[in-house]
């Protein structure tokens, strides 16, 4: 363990969804009246069950900081590409901007998260992720995910959390820095990149996957990105035994250029999000698997 070289400071936390709040301000931006159903599982940042004036039931997800155009510019395009092409993605119903901040009602798709991920879900994750290969060759749009190597991304990928929590997270940042001098800062590519591909947006009934929620942050790029953020999603136990092997000889396979920038990505997201809202012992969690690719 790194000894700490500064006292604890108390970074900003991620804004989370008043989902109550959205509602009236949704009311009166768009004239649509919706129920709050209750809170989603899982999440950082939050989304809600609301059900609609027909009773049927969706989903309130909120994007802050975001305007409609750079959203319609980016995950609702790769959102809509993907669905049809067949993709369990689900449908946008409705989008509106409420001040800072971009408001989706979003379609309820079948399945409940997948607490573990098994051999089963594994290969149905590895078949989702290769169709999304070259589906944005047509979209010269749809903007490249940003990698946040050398500077803050907004409001997660910070650097000077791991700079100052201790000489451990300190190692880190100074390689996230220097993978970061020599890589592009946005991924590379046509195909559709999630972003937050992780057990906890798959959704699964019967051991079969039904749907991939949470498009937010969807971009252009290398679909493989999203195999690393997968390695992530399943540290620590969120995994059957043998998956996190065989997802790591499927990582071993990437080339350097593609795997080293998204692993540095990935381990700057994860630590920084831990300095900041978790406990020192989970910052130390990520650590652990970060440093497994630090060379």
């Amino acid at each position: 363990m790194g000894s700490m070289t500064s006292p604890p400071h108390r970074w900003a936390r991620a804004e989370r969804l008043d989902a109550a709040r959205m509602l009236d301000a949704l009311h009166a931006e768009t004239g649509v009246r919706l129920t709050l159903d209750g809170p989603c599982p899982g999440g950082q940042a939050g989304a809600a069950y609301v059900r609609r004036p027909d009773r049927r039931r969706s989903v309130l997800k909120w994007r802050p900081r975001t305007r409609v155009a750079d959203m319609e510019a980016g995950p609702l395009t790769v959102s809509r590409v993907l669905r049809r092409a067949g993709c369990p993605v689900p449908d946008t119903e409705l989008v509106a901007q409420v001040g800072h901040a971009v408001v989706t009602v979003q379609e309820l798709l079948p399945g409940t998260a997948i607490d573990r991920l098994d051999h089963r879900g594994l290969v149905q994750a590895l078949e989702i992720n290769r169709s999304q290969a070259g589906r944005l060759a047509g979209y010269s749009g749809v903007p490249a995910a940003r990698l946040f190597l050398r500077q803050d991304g907004p409001g997660y990928c910070l650097h000077e959390p791991l700079r100052r929590h201790n000489r451990r997270s300190a190692a880190l940042e100074r390689w996230v820095a220097t993978v970061g001098a020599g890589h592009p800062d946005r991924l590379v590519g046509d195909d559709a990149v999630h972003m937050d591909f992780h057990p906890g947006n798959l959704l699964a009934t019967g051991g079969s996957i039904t749907g991939v929620i949470d498009w937010d942050g969807a971009a252009r790029g290398d679909h493989r990105f999203d195999l690393v953020t997968l390695r992530f999603g399943i540290h620590g136990g969120g995994a059957d035994p043998g998956v996190a092997r065989h997802l790591d000889a499927v990582l071993d396979t990437f080339p350097e250029d593609v795997l080293r920038p998204a692993w540095a990505h990935m381990s700057l997201r994860m630590v920084d999000w831990a300095v900041r809202h978790f406990t020192p012992s989970e910052v130390e969690h990520w650590l652990d698997l970060a440093e497994q690719h630090v060379s």
